[in-house]
């Protein structure tokens, strides 16, 4: 059997014009900024006294520890919005925005798959509607101000040895990771260490995922600390003055995106934050305006339930007080396979030992999400044609243990129809009431918060920190900033921060070997084993498969 391509069933797609899909969710021409025909920006200015009618569920998507084998979680995000519009309810997706690193890399972009798409995908996965350029024009503005002011003078006395703001590229390259500049004599500046991140992985992304209108954005990127004088004390965005500019930079960008699924439901696409040194979930203000809009609202969060789940609930839901009324924990039975030690060739082969292996890494999920957090959840059993009815079978009887329900869904290839029954199953558990709560107290210290996340989510042992973390830990005590909330930067591939223990391993300690703050997101970063803040493309990019014909058509773009 033949397939299609993603973006071949995306060009193949019958698209509506964006005025369209603004009247499903109740606005007009004159709540839209249009780019082109088919996408557009709701302007947050004109709906500021309108009055919201309706308060939406909000349904979190997320999914087991991720693997080569794939989850497909934006696709079943994508495909549930679809099939709950297919049962009669006025549903949203609100997902992130694509990087064009990982485009271009090997990831992929993230207008999700096969019949549960967005479009227009390459619109999406390439410049959208600007908002990476935004952020990192705003991030490098920042950089080139604080170079600046050092080489004129350093009146804040700035210890260049101390400073911890990097420039910003949307692109993966990992010849700029380390890098000096300054060099060639004092009209270039002064000659330091320094480097880049990729955009996504800025606090100026996480910022403006969390602001909750463009006075917060100011007040949050007025507080970014940069760097530290000699005397240790930060130096933040505001000692420089330069967070005004900045906000004109970001003004456009605050709008959220908006844009269709390839069924024609509405998708607020906004923000796209490291799941990793960030909170890696779509902007607040997305997602209030679903909620506000629409009677259904499934969003996602990155990485496996881990770090994206804890994520969502302790930084953006406890900062924008939202309530998830329901989660769908995705995964698919070729990676819990490849949890239970199968190699990526043979998973195709029916394997009930090796499923029965790899089922406790979505059991512990499940149970976080039901125990930590109180929340109903939902499996989503993302269908392969390999899947056998009785491994189908294994994971519906444990997940029946648990008293979870696992559902099949197909919206890859079968659009929202395949995702019927799950969108029923979302309706009835969005019907019970849940006594949600936080997995930790902003009132303990810091390092209580870090114990916490690691034994009750990752059922670590605990918790050891570096020399070097200790003294930062002192620092971030002494600053005020101990009632922050904690951003484990961890390894998505495994519970612990050792990427290669998968499943749901046992006995291990996470070690914290760096305490930084993201002041202006209003979170605590730990940085524990190798994680990358700038990538670098694989042996073979996919970047080598795109190309443009004289027609403008673009083809390779997954």
């Amino acid at each position: 059997m033949t397939f299609k391509s993603d973006i071949e069933i995306a060009q193949e797609a019958t698209i509506s014009p964006i005025s369209t899909i603004a009247e499903k969710l109740g606005l007009t021409d004159d709540n839209l900024i249009p780019y082109g025909k088919y996408k557009a920006k709701v302007d947050l200015f004109s709906l500021k006294n309108r009055k919201a009618n309706k308060k939406g569920k909000l349904i979190l998507t997320t999914a087991i520890t991720p693997t080569p084998a794939g989850e497909g979680k934006t696709t079943v995000t994508i495909g549930l919005a679809d099939a709950l519009s297919r049962i009669g309810k006025k549903s949203v997706s609100v997902t992130r925005e694509p990087s064009m690193g990982p485009v271009f890399g090997i990831k992929g972009g993230a207008a999700g798959g096969g019949y549960a798409q967005l479009i227009p995908m390459e619109d999406l996965n390439l410049h959208f509607t600007g908002d990476m350029h935004a952020i990192g024009a705003a991030n490098n503005l920042l950089a080139a101000m604080l170079d600046n002011h050092i080489s004129q003078g350093n009146k804040l006395n700035i210890d260049g040895r101390r400073i911890t703001w990097k420039r910003v590229v949307d692109m993966n390259d990992r010849q700029l990771r380390f890098i000096v500049d300054g060099l060639n004599g004092t009209t270039n500046g002064v000659p330091r260490e320094d480097g880049f991140d990729i955009t996504v992985a800025s606090e100026i992304m996480a910022i403006l995922c969390l602001a909750d209108s463009l006075a917060d954005l100011k007040r949050r990127l007025a507080r970014i600390v940069v760097a530290y004088t000699f005397e240790q004390e930060p130096v933040t965005a505001a000692d420089l003055k330069a967070e005004g500019a900045m906000t004109a930079l970001l003004k456009d960008a605050l709008n959220p995106n908006l844009i269709q699924t390839l069924e024609g439901t509405p998708a607020l696409v906004h923000g796209g934050p490291f799941a990793n040194i960030a909170h890696g979930c779509n902007s607040v203000l997305a997602t209030r305006l679903a909620l506000e809009l629409s009677d259904y609202v499934v969003t996602e969060a990155g990485f496996g339930a881990d770090l994206g789940a804890e994520k969502f609930i302790d930084i953006k839901c406890r900062s924008a007080k939202l309530k998830p009324d329901a989660v769908v924990l995705v995964g698919t039975i070729r990676a819990l396979k490849m949890h239970g030690g199968v190699t990526r060739e043979k998973l195709g082969e029916e394997n009930l030992e090796a499923l029965t292996a790899g089922l406790p890494n979505l059991l512990r999920h499940v149970e976080n999400v039901k125990n930590v957090f109180n929340l109903p959840v939902v499996v989503a059993i993302n269908r392969f044609s390999a899947d056998t009815e009785r491994e189908i079978e294994l994971v519906r009887s444990k997940c029946a243990e648990l008293g979870v329900k696992a559902v099949l869904t197909n919206v890859w290839a079968e659009g929202g129809l395949g995702g019927v029954e799950l969108a029923e199953e979302i309706v009835r558990l969005t019907s019970e009431q849940s006594d949600f709560c936080f997995a930790y107290e902003l009132d303990a210290t810091i390092e209580e918060k870090l114990q916490t996340i690691a034994k009750r989510v990752y059922r670590a042992d605990g918790v050891e920190l570096t020399g070097n973390a200790r003294k930062q830990l002192a620092q971030l005590n002494s600053l005020g900033f101990d009632k922050l909330p904690i951003c484990m930067a961890k390894t998505q591939y495994s519970f612990s921060d050792d990427p290669s223990l998968l499943g749901a391993p046992d006995n291990f300690v996470i070690t914290v070997r760096n305490l930084k703050v993201s002041a202006g997101a209003g979170f605590i970063v730990a940085l524990t084993g190798e994680v990358m803040t700038m990538p670098g493309l694989p042996r073979v990019p996919s970047a080598e498969s795109i190309d443009v014909d004289a027609d403008g058509k673009i083809s390779g773009l997954f």
